[in-house]
């Protein structure tokens, strides 16, 4: 009888210990499942990169960045002596694909949107990020500094007019003028660097559409889509490599096999495709918290600091024409900003009061596409 009771209550006790080690089972399992949807499907990613890279942080992100990168490529280019720009922007994308491949075996990279992007557009952006980053370094390779400014204020009114015609997108009266302002301040402080070459002329023209329609897409495929900026990176960084390789022979001169590929060498070429990955990241970043204008906007501000800095830090002499057109372009970003931040107060009450309907709206199933069109810039 004592035997009989013993066993009963040990009996009692193991299933007591079954059920809690299945609870805690169970919790475990829902813990992981919530941190796959937090992390690897393409909406929980997009709610942390929105929660972590709001739009003064991406901007900040891509301008040191993009800062950096002017530095350590002039140190390629001109100490190392590596005048393959084409080829160097080559090494820039498979570093930055070998580093996406490491972040997908790790299951860290996100998850791309359940909704399909249709190919053509995919294959749309690759081939114009080849272009306007393979042209841009043959730009600089080729013009001066001051020419490759002049050139990047076309892209501008590239944008808008793009923008207009393919998704009726509106800019404000004010908005023109501050944009006005800012060209007009950025061309007035490179007007002392410009030195025209005819092929570099041609290199600077046949960029300036690439680059818009790049900036739009990557805008455009974030905001409307769900895609993160990883993720599209990883989609169309292929395609990319594929029109480099093409472009290679056409543009870059012979002999970049044969280069000296000692230690140093090697090491600031991997550094700057380094800074090549995150100065993509950041500025897939940055289009995706605000817009296509804004992010050129931000490129010309920071031609502004340069200047400003070489002048107050290292005693550099531009003259008084080049100060005064950066500070007119630095007020006319200000007011720019300005712009933006009082729209951006002005639609927060509208998305809040529009909160419950669109819940709604997502549990009978009617989701609708976003309006792209009917915004403002």
């Amino acid at each position: 009888m004592l035997n009989f009771l013993v066993r009963k209550d040990v009996r009692k006790i193991l299933k007591r210990k079954d059920s809690d080690a299945g609870e805690r089972g169970r919790a475990l399992e829902d813990l992981r499942a919530a941190l796959f949807n937090e992390f690897r499907s393409s909406e929980g990613a997009k709610r942390q990169q929105q929660q972590l890279c709001g739009p003064a942080t991406a901007l900040t992100f891509n301008f040191v960045i993009a800062v950096g990168i002017i530095f350590v490529n002039k140190l390629v280019l001109k100490v190392v002596g590596f005048q393959f720009p084409i080829f160097l922007t080559f090494i820039h994308y498979v570093v930055s694909w070998f580093l996406m491949a490491v972040l997908n075996a790790l299951s860290i990279l996100p998850a791309c949107p359940p909704k399909s992007t249709r190919l053509s557009t995919l294959f749309t952006l690759g081939f114009v990020m080849a272009f306007s980053t393979g042209l841009a370094n043959v730009s600089l390779k080729y013009n001066s500094v001051g020419f490759y400014q002049m050139s990047k204020i076309a892209v501008t009114p590239s944008i808008v007019l793009a923008e207009f015609l393919l998704y009726n997108k509106r800019v404000s009266f004010s908005k023109v003028l501050a944009l006005t302002v800012v060209s007009f301040g950025v061309a007035v402080a490179t007007v002392t660097d410009l030195q025209f070459h005819l092929f570099g002329a041609c290199v600077a023209l046949a960029w300036i559409i690439p680059s818009a329609v790049n900036k739009i897409l990557w805008s455009s495929l974030q905001q409307q889509e769900n895609w993160t900026a990883l993720a599209l990176m990883w989609k169309t960084t292929p395609i990319t490599l594929f029109f480099l390789v093409a472009l290679i022979p056409w543009l870059d001169p012979p002999g970049a096999l044969s280069f000296n590929w000692n230690f140093n060498n090697t090491l600031a070429i991997l550094m700057s495709a380094i800074l090549g990955f995150l100065l993509q990241w950041s500025g897939a970043l940055a289009l995706g918290a605000t817009s296509a204008v804004t992010h050129v906007v931000l490129g010309q501000f920071k031609t502004c600091v340069i200047l400003l800095g070489n002048y107050y830090l290292f005693s550099s002499n531009p003259g008084k024409t080049s100060i005064s057109g950066a500070f007119t372009a630095i007020a006319g970003m200000s007011i720019y900003t300005y712009l933006n931040l009082k729209q951006q107060s002005s639609k927060a009450p509208r998305q809040a009061s529009s909160l419950p309907k669109s819940k709604l709206s997502k549990e009978n199933g009617s989701i609708h596409e976003g309006n792209y069109g009917s915004e403002s810039v």
